[in-house]
């Protein structure tokens, strides 16, 4: 197959099960018969009649290895497919059950890492870089690009090539190992439960493990759910405790992986809530079986495929969260057991994933934790977005690492529930039923301008300083500059700077825009779900409010785009506030709008709050700032860096042949030198168009750039010579000339 070339009118290529419902491997009738079948009558119909004539179609089978690889996988689990027959369709019978296809048998059967699918039909279209090498090898005959695999987003921190001593999230192969080894216990949970009883004699933090009966009677835990168990070393308690009983329990089960030397970002049960059952008295019969049931089933469901076992995965799922005093802690044991696959829905990570990944975490009633459909969907929509260079987290232990070092900036109260047992016998709160599993504070995280040079900073460090002083000194601050300088990006790293720790909840982002208002951004009427209006404060204020509480920290609101919208209407009588000598309660003025309860109160804008705007000055449809703004604000100058750090970076950080770095610079030069001559300084190209936002492959630099050339320097010269059109072709070509 090798010398073949993979050619599909359509654009669609599918990639499917052949064993389903329970059947054996019907791969040999398939290839007999020439056909391809779906073996169910209620799914996948719409897919099937989707496939046309001409289409690829290739049979599948996916699982999991961690031995017999060819590749360090570093004892991790490994997502296989394996390819047994390819084919073109003929004919689409259009039942929604069978095609018919011309197959030729794969011998020997060949094995595709991590890109893989579990269900039962994969539609697979061309035009990203993993469906394109998936199509090649299984279509004609090339080997995968393991290398480029193994250190993509989603797989990198499991079988990238990071030196050890940089690896994160050690801790999970003990858990996974930890899971692995207590599913021998699901059909006779005594030994299991008289082996922590042993521990508890030995080790301290384990006395709570003690059932109460309808008689009034009481004595150790008889039984034990794998959750609870792994839940003894997940508790509130410090690491040397969680390390120490961790420790035990792997004694116990023949587990050989050490455990772990720390716990950041692992959410832990509240102590009040250890177990995810109820005493004996109001214990239902099967609720300890289901929840074993639902551990089994996340088992089958990481290590096989088809959708039987998403299915069965499914309903047990929805039938433990109904085992009393579950609820969200269902998904934290979930991702203890298995956490490259399954989600923490604890408070922090649900927080995390509605406001920072605006993803909705959907349930079906008020405090109510998400039923498997919607888990399921959830987690299907993160994986999708993990693999995303740019997305801001890339896998699920990633995302509760990062929910732990999140602040809000607007903390929202937690809506009021029923009052519930702990599952230790005792009334608790509304709040404590709420909040289920936690995570302990985070710890601070230094940021400076040593972090800021880091990140890819390419001005000096007494440049960096100076900004941050007069910021410091005048309180507000606006970096303008051509397109691409950074202005945006360096914005946000001075406010962490300045602020002394990258805290996400002391900065407040926001873009100015034409329709923009004085309500939007200070205070105005807005509507609610009921139909009223009512008074709300905007984001000034909002920081306005944190500032005045925490007088000993720094505070910063982001401006992007400054100049877009009317800063003098938008401010309203606090651009008068925002000067630098004019920050005392002294100064104090009251708002156009009372406040919530009708009472007009004077305001000022507190010392520790700053302002950072950007302006894009190559912007020939905004006008230009007015003066009151101006009195108020130090403007600075970003121009285009290209020069040593720059090479630097781009050679070292992103891959960038660095002869061609070279030439990119010369070529970038040359073209703001023209533009400089043409149009103004103001105009030039900066240097982030010429930054690649993630690792190019190797010898990847020429297309990269030629990408860039054609779809983002060449539009903005179509642009500033919109009455030149030759001219700004003839710049476009020499920066590619020779090529």
């Amino acid at each position: 197959m090798a010398d073949q070339k993979y050619e599909n009118a359509s654009g669609a290529t599918w990639f499917v099960g052949a064993s389903y419902g329970g059947t054996d491997d019907q791969t040999p009738r398939f290839l007999s018969e020439g056909i391809w079948e779906n073996g169910f009558d209620d799914k996948h119909l719409d897919l099937v009649r989707s496939m046309r004539p001409g289409d690829h179609i290739a049979v599948k089978s996916s699982y999991t290895r961690k031995h017999d690889l060819p590749f360090d996988n570093r004892g991790h689990t490994v997502s296989v497919m394996a390819v047994k027959a390819v084919g073109k369709i003929t004919e689409n019978l259009n039942d929604g059950k069978r095609v018919r296809v011309d197959w030729t048998q794969v011998e020997p059967v060949r094995e595709w890492y991590f890109y893989t699918h579990r269900g039962t039909v994969w539609r697979v279209l061309p035009g990203e870089w993993m469906t394109d090498g998936l199509i090649a090898f299984a279509f004609e005959g090339r080997p995968q690009d393991i290398d480029r695999f193994r250190n993509a987003p989603y797989w990198r921190e499991r079988f990238g090539k990071t030196a050890p001593n940089k690896h994160r999230f050690g801790w999970t192969e003990f858990y996974e190992a930890v899971a692995e080894k207590m599913l021998a216990y699901a059909e006779n949970r005594t030994p299991l439960i008289e082996g922590i009883h042993e521990i508890a004699l030995r080790v301290p933090g384990l006395t709570y493990l003690h059932d109460k009966f309808p008689d009034g009677s009481s004595s150790p835990l008889r039984d034990i759910c794998p959750f609870t168990a792994m839940g003894t070393f997940n508790r509130t308690m410090t690491d040397a405790n969680r390390k120490t009983i961790a420790g035990e329990l792997a004694k116990f089960l023949g587990v050989t992986v050490p455990a772990p030397e720390s716990f950041e970002g692992i959410p832990v049960l509240n102590n009040q809530r250890s177990w995810f059952f109820r005493y004996a008295d109001n214990r239902g019969s099967g609720d300890i079986d289901a929840l074993w049931k639902v551990f089994a089933a996340a088992s089958r469901m990481v290590e096989g495929e088809g959708s039987e076992v998403r299915a069965d995965f499914a309903a047990a799922y929805d039938n433990a969260i109904e085992v009393w005093g579950v609820a969200w802690n269902l998904s934290t044991g979930l991702y203890w057991s298995h956490p490259w696959e399954f989600a923490t829905l604890d408070s922090q990570s649900r927080n995390y994933i509605n406001k920072r990944l605006r993803l909705q975490v959907a349930t079906s009633r008020p405090q109510a934790p998400c039923e498997a459909e919607s888990y399921l969907k959830l987690l299907d929509d993160l994986k999708s977005r993990f693999t995303e260079d740019s997305y801001p987290v890339h896998s699920f232990p990633e995302l509760s690492l990062e929910s732990w070092l999140y602040k809000d900036p607007v903390e929202e109260p937690t809506p009021p529930g029923d009052v519930h047992d702990n599952g230790a016998g005792n009334e608790i709160s509304e709040d404590e039923a709420a909040q289920g599993a936690v995570q302990a504070a985070a710890p601070i995280v230094p940021y400076s301008v040593d972090d800021i040079l880091r990140d890819g900073c390419f001005l000096e460090r007494e440049e960096i300083n100076s900004l941050i002083d007069r910021l410091r000194a005048k309180k507000n601050l606006i970096l303008q500059g051509p397109p691409g300088t950074g202005k945006t990006w360096l914005a946000k790293r001075l406010a962490f700077a300045l602020i002394g720790q990258k805290d996400e909840s002391k900065i407040r982002a926001v873009q100015f825009h034409p329709n923009l208002s004085y309500e939007d951004f200070v205070r105005g009427w807005r509507p609610t779900g009921d139909g009223r209006l009512s008074l709300a404060d905007g984001v000034f204020m909002q920081a306005i409010e944190a500032a005045s509480k925490d007088p000993s920290s720094k505070f910063v609101v982001v401006i992007e785009e400054i100049n877009r919208g009317n800063p003098a209407q938008i401010f309203g009588e606090l651009l008068t506030l925002l000067e630098a000598g004019k920050r005392t309660p002294s100064e104090a003025l009251e708002l156009c709008y009372s406040d919530a309860d009708g009472r007009h109160r004077p305001v000022h804008i507190p010392e520790n709050l700053h302002v950072i705007g950007t302006m894009n000055i190559a912007d020939r449809s905004l006008a230009l700032v007015d003066l009151a703004l101006r009195r108020r604000f130090a403007f600075i100058g970003l121009e285009p860096r290209l020069g040593n750090a720059w090479r630097n970076w781009v050679v070292e950080k992103r891959n960038v042949e660095p002869a061609l770095a070279a030439d990119i610079e010369r070529r970038i030069g040359e073209l703001n030198d023209q533009i400089h001559a043409r149009l103004g300084k103001q105009f030039r190209i900066g240097h982030s168009y010429v930054t690649p936002d993630h690792r190019l492959e190797d010898g990847g630099t020429r297309q990269w750039f030629q990408q860039v050339v054609e779809t983002e320097i060449g539009p903005l010269l179509d642009e500033y010579w919109f009455d030149a059109a030759d001219e700004a072709q003839k710049a476009c070509a020499r920066l590619t000339e020779g090529w």
